[in-house]
């Protein structure tokens, strides 16, 4: 692969930024739809099938933490609204955050 072709297609991803204001709220709102191969993002406009999307949550836990990675949007749902992701890239760092809260919620 060229140069080229992967500023294009990095060009061509849509960024979802989303902070949280304590690792609470985080849990609250994605962690009942998170698992190692990917996440549903509530959006009152999902994206089509097939979008790659720049993944970037911020959460507050002892300190700042960020899971960040390349998704693909593989489904979308009309109730409740919004789209499943599915991890494409994961930064390693990201993995093992998203690790230790599936391990919160089952325990």
């Amino acid at each position: 692969m060229d140069e080229e072709s992967d500023d294009k297609r990095a060009a061509e991803r849509v960024t979802i930024n989303k902070e949280f204001e304590s690792f609470d709220a985080f849990i609250l709102e994605y962690v009942t739809n998170i698992s190692r191969s990917g996440v549903f993002i509530k959006s009152a406009q999902p994206l089509p099938i097939g979008t790659r999307v720049n993944l970037h949550f911020t959460v507050i836990m002892d300190g700042v933490e960020t899971i960040e990675g390349i998704g693909e949007v593989v489904r979308v749902e009309q109730e409740p609204p919004g789209m499943g992701v599915v991890f494409r890239e994961l930064a390693g760092y990201s993995k093992d955050l998203i690790d230790k809260l599936l391990t919160l919620r089952v325990g």
